[in-house]
């Protein structure tokens, strides 16, 4: 049983309202300079992380006024925060790198960043899959895929002026996605869809 009074689930809420309004005073003062993509993309990012939050604190009210044990409620917090936030953060970063040229490194590493997390939460969730499919194989391919990859991001920082260059980076890439597409097809045929 869970120990959730009345005041600690209304306590709950100001946070969310706190992270509300601090969003709308952004998206408000950067409505007219950000493009529409980087701006929609911000405005769903907090509008999903507040939902998050409002759904979280609600279930915790309920639980405390013997209304009712909503887990999807609960459960949903945490991915859809972390999408929410991933998403405000593409949004901003998207403004900035077209806004100023100038500071685009920071930028550009926490895309790069984004894009490392993003791409490591996909091929966990494929390694996961081909774990409880019992195909290793498959489970081997993606984490090969994933450190190729992550290589790619090595490569691109390199003088592309070259052919060679290109060309390593070109068969990396190819290798790197074949593995995906191979380990994607393991899961395939091993039944992915009936799971």
């Amino acid at each position: 049983m869970k120990e959730f009074s009345v005041p600690m689930a209304l306590v709950d809420y100001i946070p969310v309202v706190l992270f509300f309004l601090a969003a709308n005073l952004i998206s408000r003062d950067l409505k007219g300079k950000m493009n529409r993509p980087s701006f929609y993309t911000f405005i769903a990012g907090t509008g999903l992380v507040t939902v998050a939050g409002l759904l979280k604190a609600t279930y915790k009210l309920l639980y405390a006024l013997n209304i009712g044990y909503f887990t999807w409620m609960s459960g949903q917090f945490f991915s859809n925060q972390a999408f929410g936030f991933l998403l405000a953060g593409i949004g901003l970063m998207m403004h900035i790198l077209k806004k100023d040229r100038t500071y685009a490194f920071l930028p550009t590493m926490a895309l790069v960043g984004i894009m490392v997390v993003g791409l490591g939460a996909m091929d966990a969730g494929l390694c996961f899959l081909a774990n409880r499919l019992k195909k290793r194989n498959a489970l081997v391919c993606f984490i090969v895929s994933f450190f190729l990859s992550l290589g790619m991001g090595y490569l691109s920082t390199k003088n592309f002026d070259k052919a060679f260059m290109n060309w390593v980076a070109q068969l990396v890439n190819v290798f790197g996605q074949g593995l995906l597409y191979l380990g994607s097809s393991i899961l395939h045929k091993a039944g992915l869809k009936d799971l």
